[in-house]
């Protein structure tokens, strides 16, 4: 991954963002909600905009950050974007009436793994981007990369996990060390996916690109 150093001039020169997307990231990091981090942030706007997608599956909404900055990067994207905790749930809906979105982001409540056939009314989707519990990417994908557009893209974050995946021997966790066989488990699964070409970037937390064979 690109060291602290470069991390911090990149973020540095990334223009300012306005006064609504910095209170969201402000409350994300007073209350150690996990939003994506602004080099990653970046990385995914960069394929949005150039997909231009009609419509974007997001799996893992959190307080709405990455689903707000996307719909603000393609203004005529709709999004539909999932999220299992209550909490951030509502908060999420607060932060999308506040950008006045409410016609363009759709926000599900409840586990990914059980929506299937709600998420599937809006399919299909140009864009998917996975984003939530890391120990379920695998399934996530199984469950929704039906709903993909023939020439459609999925972007999965934290495939790195922190370069855990590369050495885990600081992890003294048993729970960790398992999450991140999993994550392991799934970059080479779609490394050597008979219908994806993936690519792993190293920014952020690592990002991962899929994109379907035509």
């Amino acid at each position: 991954m690109v060291s602290n150093e470069l991390n911090q001039y990149i973020e540095k020169i990334i223009p300012t963002r306005s006064e609504q997307v910095l209170k969201m990231e402000q409350y994300a990091k007073e209350h150690n909600v996990p939003i994506m981090d602004l080099t990653g942030m970046e990385t995914l706007l960069s394929y949005v905009r150039l997909k231009k997608p009609k419509r974007i599956l997001e799996v893992g909404t959190a307080i709405g950050y990455s689903a707000i900055r996307m719909a603000l990067a393609c203004e005529n994207a709709e999004i539909i974007s999932i999220e299992r905790d209550e909490e951030r749930y509502n908060i999420a809906k607060d932060n999308v009436r506040s950008f006045h979105l409410e016609s363009r982001i759709t926000l599900l409540f409840g586990d990914a793994n059980d929506l299937q056939s709600q998420v599937e009314n809006y399919a299909p989707y140009d864009f998917i981007f996975i984003d939530a519990a890391k120990g379920q990417y695998q399934n996530f994908f199984d469950h929704y990369s039906s709903m993909l557009s023939p020439d459609g893209i999925i972007v999965t974050d934290n495939v790195l996990f922190r370069g855990y995946v590369a050495d885990e021997s600081g992890l003294e966790s048993r729970r960790l060390r398992s999450l991140v066989k999993k994550i392991r488990s799934f970059n080479e699964y779609m490394m050597q996916h008979p219908d994806y070409q993936s690519s792993i970037l190293p920014v952020g937390d690592g990002m991962m690109v899929s994109i379907r064979n035509s």
